[in-house]
């Protein structure tokens, strides 16, 4: 007897629409595709903003004909909460890099890092980092950084929304920031602990919002990998994505 896994790969399933998927902890956004392209045979796949291996929350799946989509979906705002350890400063500017330095953060208050964290909002223009996907030459950022290499980089032009501290228990700051597309939060992370003169690194994240979708409306994904025909009730059918 075949299993449900055979049908489904055998069985290629075309299908419109978005799905939301509540990404877990340690597996990339590929990683997501993959495993619902094999259990659940998506013909056409992909999806809107990367999230890394260590981010959880919200992933928006693109499906058939939402694939057209994908610019202006990747164009919505994008809220976060976001883990900062102060006083370790790493190399990729989260917890995946080398420790490059150490600070105490003895004395250091709530009321310094929320003043600081105001700084960041409005327009402005961002580095991104080496250890990102980001390409130049066709060649992404990390592979060059991974041979020790630093090159000079296009800033992206971004916006910061909102930007608050939401609680304190040093060394650990945990903030909430609604940004726009292009935004590393990794990048807010090291350059807060700059600016408060002990360094940081990102820590954990997770993505609350993307344009009109939120976490709230997603579905674990191992919910699906358990029971593949699930999907079907969380599925948003193209149609409404182009209602205005």
């Amino acid at each position: 007897m075949m299993s449900i896994d055979s049908i489904f790969r055998a069985t290629p399933c075309a299908v419109d629409g978005v799905l939301l998927i509540d990404k877990p902890l340690g597996c990339t956004s590929f990683d997501v595709i993959r495993k619902l392209r094999r259990v659940c045979g998506f013909k056409k796949i992909g999806h809107a903003g990367t999230l890394d291996p260590f981010a959880t929350g919200l992933l928006v799946i693109l499906l058939g004909k939402a694939t057209r989509c994908f610019q202006r979906l990747m164009c919505g705002r994008k809220t976060y909460e976001g883990t900062i350890r102060l006083g370790v400063e790493t190399s990729t500017y989260d917890r995946e890099g080398e420790v490059v330095s150490t600070t105490s953060v003895d004395g250091l208050t709530d009321e310094a890092i929320q003043t600081t964290l105001k700084t960041f909002l409005g327009d402005q223009y961002q580095d991104p980092p080496m250890f990102s996907a980001k390409k130049i030459n066709g060649v992404p950022l990390y592979q060059l950084a991974r041979k020790g290499q630093t090159v000079e980089r296009v800033p992206n032009f971004i916006t910061i929304f909102q930007c608050e501290l939401l609680r304190y228990a040093a060394p650990d700051a945990v903030v909430k920031v609604c940004c726009s597309k292009g935004t590393y939060i990794r990048s807010l992370a090291h350059d807060l602990g700059g600016k408060l003169g002990v360094g940081g690194h990102l820590l954990g994240l997770r993505r609350l919002q993307s344009g009109n979708f939120s976490v709230e409306q997603a579905v674990p994904l191992q919910s699906i990998l358990d029971e593949p025909n699930v999907w079907r009730s969380h599925l948003i059918p193209y149609d409404a994505l182009l209602t205005p």
